[in-house]
């Protein structure tokens, strides 16, 4: 009943954003997630939506979760200064990746492909680098799901601390070539994985 559930809300949200974008160019099919301060703002089962470019894909998700964001611009072109209830402020603002890393160009000069991830999230540099963000995945065949980290260049890593959470239940991971694992049996309701000082993850059932 999960699954089917998740089947049709990105159903639902992939035909409500048929149109797409005025602006987009060349908008393909992508998966979109907006990783708030405190929660999660839109898609954390990453719903699929029509998209030329990451900005596109921002404008997509305000649109089907009715998120606010603004943009202003600057000399490197527009940037994303607020998305929902936070803007940005000192070292800390709106940042985006693109199958889990941070492309070298700006989120309206990203071409997307068919299939891409597209994830935008708030992130504090004041430690001189942004957090790490996690990817949380299935092992195929079994109850068990692995949760790695990434950086700004989509290097992934051993997520020291991460932990899963299933409804208000929290699991503890062990380590696992350079993943945290943990094996659900039995469990009903989706599966996030966070971490100290990371962006959580997406969900899965």
């Amino acid at each position: 009943m999960t699954r089917r559930l998740v089947a049709l809300g990105a159903l639902f949200v992939l035909l409500a954003l048929a149109t797409g974008p005025a602006n987009a160019a060349d908008p393909v099919l992508v998966h979109v997630r907006v990783e708030g301060k405190t929660t999660t703002l839109f898609g954390a089962t990453e719903p699929l939506a029509l998209a030329g470019n990451a900005l596109d894909a921002l404008d997509a998700a305000s649109r089907a979760g009715e998120i606010y964001y603004h943009v202003t611009q600057s000399g490197f072109g527009p940037y994303v200064d607020q998305i929902g209830r936070y803007g940005a402020s000192g070292s800390a603002g709106w940042v985006f990746k693109v199958n889990d890393a941070s492309p070298p160009v700006g989120a309206d000069k990203v071409e997307l492909r068919a299939g891409d991830r597209v994830l935008w999230y708030y992130a504090d540099f004041s430690s001189g680098s942004g957090p790490k963000t996690l990817r949380l995945s299935r092992v195929p065949k079994t109850p068990c799901y692995r949760a790695v980290a990434f950086d700004d260049s989509g290097n992934a890593s051993f997520p020291q601390g991460a932990v899963l959470h299933v409804g208000a239940k929290t699991v503890q991971t062990q380590g696992a070539t350079g993943a945290a694992m943990s094996c659900l049996k039995g469990h009903h309701g989706l599966v996030r994985a966070t971490a100290p000082g990371m962006v959580r993850s997406n969900a899965l059932p």
